[in-house]
């Protein structure tokens, strides 16, 4: 069983909580559920913090440079994990995804500063190096192509530099990289990062996203 809740504002024990702190007079919370595993403990989870990087606003809307936002969008409609709270200069979702608490964000500071949002998320709901998932574009990929890894440098991604500049130059995160391909001929790079993808790139996109959420 899960659910979230608004409490009061005062201390919160149970490490298995996600918690606010000195934002508003309430504090929004996730319990999940501590199963006994058959010995007669009970298993607590670490929370997991999950974000795609991007660029707010309509313009960049279905770009390439926002395909993390998208797998965050289609991560909170699979898990019902609604979408509707700012936080470190976030849009935020609390939600589980069957027993583990996850909390997903969309950095709203542009994709070059996107680690002015995980760097405090991270901070302020204690989630360790390897439970922060980081979801990107990755033009090394063809398009459509998923790859996961457990680590790794930023491999000059502008967003993905500045979130392990807010990490403390840490790189032990686990991150989703979408292929987007290579700009074609000798199409500037900004160019191609913000362009839309063409209808057969798009569902190849569509497919990756169902497949990575």
């Amino acid at each position: 069983m899960q659910y979230l809740s608004l409490e009061p504002a005062f201390p919160v024990q149970e490490s298995s909580r996600f918690h606010r702190r000195n934002l508003v007079s309430t504090r929004l919370c996730v319990r999940a559920s501590l199963p006994d595993n058959g010995n007669g403990v009970k298993v607590e989870y670490t929370p997991w913090l999950i974000v795609g990087l991007g660029n707010p606003g309509t313009k960049y809307h279905g770009t390439r440079h926002n395909v993390g936002f998208e797998m965050i969008d289609k991560i909170a409609q699979a898990e019902g994990v609604l979408m509707n709270t700012i936080q470190s200069k976030a849009l935020i979702g609390i939600g589980c995804i069957g027993e583990v608490p996850i909390l997903l964000a969309k950095p709203q500071a542009y994709m070059n500063f996107s680690g002015e949002s995980v760097g405090p998320l991270a901070a302020h709901y204690k989630i360790p190096l390897r439970h922060i998932l980081l979801i990107y574009d990755e033009m090394n990929l063809p398009n459509g192509i998923l790859r996961v890894q457990p680590k790794g440098g930023h491999g000059h991604h502008n967003g993905v530099k500045s979130v392990m500049d807010h990490l403390d130059g840490c790189r032990e995160f686990p991150r989703l990289c979408i292929g987007i391909g290579n700009p074609p001929g000798t199409m500037d790079m900004k160019a191609f990062l913000l362009q839309k993808f063409s209808p057969i790139e798009q569902e190849q996109i569509d497919a990756s996203l169902e497949q990575g959420s």
